[in-house]
């Protein structure tokens, strides 16, 4: 027997749920290969272990403490019956209004600025009266007029 074999029939013979001819092969197999006996023994531990786990100690108060828990609860819960107003009325209308005035905020911040003195206000009301200035008297005149006055 081949030890990959072995490992997918180990759990099975260590249980004793493999048919006795193909128990009588491992057996046979394990007294021959060191470390499918090593893993054997590895196995059957964690079994052992598994073993243990399955059935825990019952403690005598574990009923009581479990009934206790839940009368706490249920007390609980009768004094929440006090506030269905606020849970199922006023609760979803503050989330509401909170989302409508977020949406708000966002289309708000969202808005381009428009500040009171832009550039194109400044070349509105500066800039093209000074250019319409400079139509109505020319610069050859001006220089002639400074040469004149020499």
């Amino acid at each position: 027997m081949k030890c990959k074999t072995l490992h997918k029939k180990l759990i099975f013979f260590l249980e004793g749920d493999l048919p006795d001819k193909e128990q009588k092969e491992v057996r046979e197999h394990l007294e021959h290969c060191a470390d499918c006996a090593a893993f054997a023994q590895e196995m059957k531990k964690t079994l052992g272990i598994l073993e243990l786990e399955k059935s825990p100690e019952v403690t005598p108060f574990f009923y009581t403490r479990v009934k206790a828990r839940l009368e706490n609860q249920e007390e609980k819960a009768e004094e929440r019956v006090g506030s269905p107003v606020w849970e199922r009325v006023l609760q979803p209308v503050l989330f509401s209004l909170l989302l409508l005035a977020g949406i708000y905020g966002g289309f708000k911040i969202g808005e381009p600025a428009v500040p009171e003195y832009s550039p194109a206000t400044y070349a509105k009301n500066e800039l093209i009266p000074f250019l319409n200035d400079m139509q109505t008297e020319p610069l050859e005149t001006f220089l002639m007029e400074q040469n004149n006055g020499n």
